[in-house]
């Protein structure tokens, strides 16, 4: 069996930097989830080091009214930035198509961090294989309306 292929590091980093333009410039590129495919959302936390807002563009599907994503800082080894920031500072703001959104972070557990983790196994038939490639659990991350 083949195994999935990942982008190189360079052009996630890359994909990411030319998403967050289009949105900065344009106010485009998020999106609502459907059938079987992630939504785009744009989430703002406090750094935990300087204090500042940090904005990053995240896919999300929807648990009810909860937003949930996944911290998986593109395959990579490290923790993503943006979910040690809302570690430290769980009130964040997310931005919906639909508009704004303010939400409380958590990490989902047990019986509910599996049942979220097989609903993204229903986009991504990789996610497993993909999740091997990092040295930790990856984070799976509730947003919850607040």
């Amino acid at each position: 069996m083949r195994k999935a292929m990942l982008p190189p590091r360079w052009f996630v980093r890359a994909a990411w930097k030319v998403h967050r333009g289009i949105y900065n410039t344009s106010g485009r590129g998020l999106s609502r989830p459907r059938d079987k495919r992630f939504g785009m959302l744009r989430l703002t936390v406090i750094g935990r080091r300087s204090g500042e807002p940090r904005s990053v563009i995240l896919g999300y599907v929807e648990d009810g009214p909860n937003l949930v994503t996944l911290a998986m800082n593109g395959w990579g080894g490290p923790e993503p930035a943006w979910w040690l920031n809302l570690l430290a500072h769980p009130d964040a703001d997310a931005v919906l198509k639909d508009g704004p959104q303010p939400v409380r972070g958590r990490a989902a557990e047990g019986e509910e961090r599996e049942r979220l983790w097989a609903r993204w196994q229903e986009i991504d038939k990789n996610l497993d294989e993909y999740a091997d490639r990092r040295p930790r659990t990856t984070a799976v991350v509730v947003l919850e309306p607040r």
